[in-house]
This record gives structure tokens, C-alpha cells and sequence, in this order.
């Protein structure tokens, strides 16, 4: 019986080498590589270089970052890849040229495409912005700036603990991806700085934004067509534009938004709360079954709005009503101070009215008195108690 034994003891053992092998994920460290932490040197063909290992490896993989600064120009991580479990833990800052010439057309600065399994843990990426937004206020001929991080048509992505400053425009972007997490993520950026949304979904489904901290010069978080399934809980806005579904309706062929929940977000010296805005033009595009719960407001401009006259500059829509149907939302549970008299918004379309808003227990006042409100097309309903008193019809 010894040799039966001795068999099945060396099988188990064998067993076990290769599970162990398998769960130990490989390390490609990118100082190793040719990285230098000093700021100045540019290491985009070292941080390169660990993505092609990782994304080459049958193994689980991970993209070390140690402390220090790594200048990176324009990097594109590309799948598809071997495998679908790659880290990438930043104990460090990644810095953009200080030169906003070098990305500024180059519409991102870091993006992630077609990937699968990708984690970025820990890190802060500097856009170094400030620059191209002085430019673009002096109204010279500017670069449009480039979003500072971008996951484009990948599944199954974690964003945690990552902090993005001073971008050139849109912080983070998520596009055309399913399943994302993004988790614990700090967003900073001057209250004046132009069109530096904090994170942007669009064209997504299955994604969580939690725990987060932003505050930039556009909205905290825009959401774009095609977005369902969105769920944002424990975000602190401000200074920003608020958390905005929309702009909607700006092609007249549009995918819609729906089954939005946004709940216990905080909105501190805000333009806006929460709010839905369109386009006052034709468009095919919706937004339905959106929750807007336990918000409070802290001196927010318009802490409650539906706008479907959106027409900046006055270009290609003066006269024309939104196409978008907005329907079946409600905002529950939202308390706090407006900045200015009406804390209660609803412009909606004249051809397509809102239907299905609902407000239950709200309580937004201005100077120590009750808010005012303000309905345009707007059809629903409210319960609990609600101040300003309902317009809704």
C-alpha cells in the first residue's frame, strides 16, 4: 500500500505547486524598466513596455508605481489581452507635460481600450491643467484639452482610491464599458476651471460611482446617452456644476438614459443639485426610471432642476422644443438651502412635457423662508411634505 500512497501524496503536492503558481500574480515593476520618478523624464515608453508584459501574460499581472513623480505623455493601453486580471497599483503621481500643447489635442491623456479585468488601485494623475485654462480665458486660439483618464469599450473595470487633479478637461471618462466600479476617488479642480467634469459616464451600463470627493469646475458627475444601470451613492459635490443627466438631445438620433439611482450625495456651494437637462431641439433620446434620494443641499444655485431649453450660444435651437421625453422620476427625500429664490425647477419640453415626476419629502429654503418653485410642462405628483409647495399638475 506505500506506493499507492506515496502516488497520491506527490499528486496533491503537484496539485498544489500549480494552484499556487496560478494565484501568485506576476510583477512588472515599471522602475525596472527604464521608469524615472524625477518628473522631468518622460517614462511613457517604460510604462508601456509593463502593459505589453501584462497584458502579454497568461498569468494575473500587475503594474507597480512606486512613490515619486513619472512625467507620461499620451499612453494607450490596448487589449485584447491574454489575460483578464491586471493591477495597477500607484504608490505614486503620474504627471502630464507641463507644455499643454504636447495632449491638448490629443482628446485623452491616459486611456484603457477594449481591456477586460483592469484595476487601478491608489495613485494620483496631475493633468497639470491650469495652464490651457488661462489660455482659454483669454479667448486665444487654445488646444480643447484632453481628458485626463478614459476606459473605452472594456468590461469589468475597478477604479480605487485614485485621485485625478487639475485635469485639462473631463477628469475621468467611461465609455461604451460594462461592469465598473470606481470607488474611494478624489476629483480636484478649481470651481472655474472649464468643462472639467469629475467622471462622465456615457454609452455604459452596470456602473457604480461610492465614497467620492469631487470638486471641479464642471459637473461632478455628467451623465451621457446610453447610460443605464448607473448607480451613484456617498458623493460629496462641490464646487461644480452639480450631478447632471445630460446634456440630452444634442443628435437628433440618440440612445436614451434610464435606471439612474443617485442617493446620499452631499452638494456643497454647487450651480446645481441634481438635474436633468436636453437640448431645445428634435431628438430621439429619453431619460426614464431616475431616483434622486437622500441629498442635502448646502447654498446650491438651483438644487432641483429639469432644464429642456439647454441652447448655448444660441446656435441651432432658438425656437425649436426638445424631443427628449423625460418620465418617471423622483426626487425623495432632499433637504437643505437654495442660493437663490426658486429651489424647485421644471422647464420642460412644450412638445414632449415631463410626466411621472414625483416629490416627496423635500424642504429647500432661501434666506430662512420657504424656497419657490417653478413649473413648465411638467406633469406628477407630490407626497410627504414638500417646500416650496408643488407645481406639478
Amino acid at each position: 500500500m506505500a506506493k499507492p500512497m506515496s502516488s497520491l501524496i506527490l499528486l496533491l503536492i503537484s496539485i498544489l505547486f500549480v494552484t499556487s503558481s496560478l494565484s501568485s500574480p506576476v510583477t512588472y515593476d515599471v522602475v525596472s524598466l527604464g521608469a524615472k520618478a524625477d518628473g522631468k523624464t518622460d517614462s511613457t515608453q517604460a510604462f508601456l513596455a509593463a502593459w505589453t508584459k501584462s497584458c502579454g501574460s497568461t498569468e494575473a499581472a500587475t503594474i507597480y508605481v512606486p512613490q515619486g513623480r513619472f512625467l507620461l505623455g499620451k499612453v494607450e493601453f490596448k487589449g485584447e489581452c491574454k489575460n483578464n486580471d491586471i493591477t495597477v497599483r500607484i504608490d505614486g503621481t503620474l504627471v502630464s507635460p507641463s507644455d499643454y500643447n504636447v495632449i491638448g489635442n490629443a482628446d485623452n491623456w491616459i486611456v484603457f481600450e477594449h481591456v477586460d479585468g483592469v484595476s487601478i488601485n491608489g495613485g494620483t494623475l496631475d493633468g497639470q491643467g491650469t495652464g490651457l485654462w488661462t489660455c482659454k480665458k483669454t479667448g486665444k486660439s487654445c488646444p480643447s484639452g484632453a481628458t485626463t483618464l478614459e476606459f473605452s469599450n472594456s468590461n469589468n473595470i475597478v477604479i480605487n482610491g485614485l485621485t485625478s487633479l487639475n485635469s485639462q478637461m473631463f477628469h475621468i471618462v467611461i465609455n461604451g464599458c460594462n461592469n465598473v466600479k470606481a470607488q474611494g476617488v478624489k476629483v480636484s479642480a478649481s470651481g472655474n476651471s472649464p468643462n472639467t467634469d469629475g467622471i462622465h459616464v456615457q454609452s455604459s451600463s452596470g456602473v457604480a460611482i461610492l465614497n467620492s470627493r469631487i470638486g471641479t469646475g464642471d459637473d461632478c458627475v455628467s451623465i451621457g446617452p446610453g447610460t443605464t444601470n448607473l448607480w451613484i451613492e456617498n458623493v460629496a459635490c462641490g464646487p461644480g456644476h452639480g450631478i447632471s443627466v445630460g446634456s440630452l438631445g444634442k443628435e437628433q438620433e440618440e440612445a436614451g438614459v434610464q435606471n439612474v439611482t443617485v442617493k446620499t450625495v452631499t452638494f456643497t456651494g454647487t450651480e446645481n443639485g441634481v438635474r436633468i437637462k436636453s437640448w431645445g431641439r428634435p431628438s430621439s433620446g429619453f431619460a426614464r426610471n431616475i431616483l434622486f434620494q437622500h441629498a442635502i443641499m448646502n447654498n446650491v444655485q438651483n438644487p432641483i432642476v429639469i432644464d429642456q431649453n439647454y441652447c448655448p450660444d444660441e446656435e441651432n435651437c432658438p425656437g425649436q422644443a426638445s424631443g427628449v421625453k423625460i418620465s418617471d422620476v423622483t426626487f425623495q427625500d432632499i433637504h437643505g438651502t437654495s442660493a437663490t429664490e426658486v429651489g424647485v425647477k421644471f422647464d420642460c419640453s412644450s412638445e414632449n412635457p415631463c410626466s411621472g415626476i414625483t416629490l416627496d419629502d423635500v424642504k429647500l429654503t432661501y434666506q430662512n423662508k420657504a424656497a419657490e418653485a417653478s413649473c413648465s410642462h411638467a406633469d406628477g405628483s407630490a407626497s410627504g411634505f414638500v417646500q416650496p409647495n408643488s407645481c406639478l399638475v
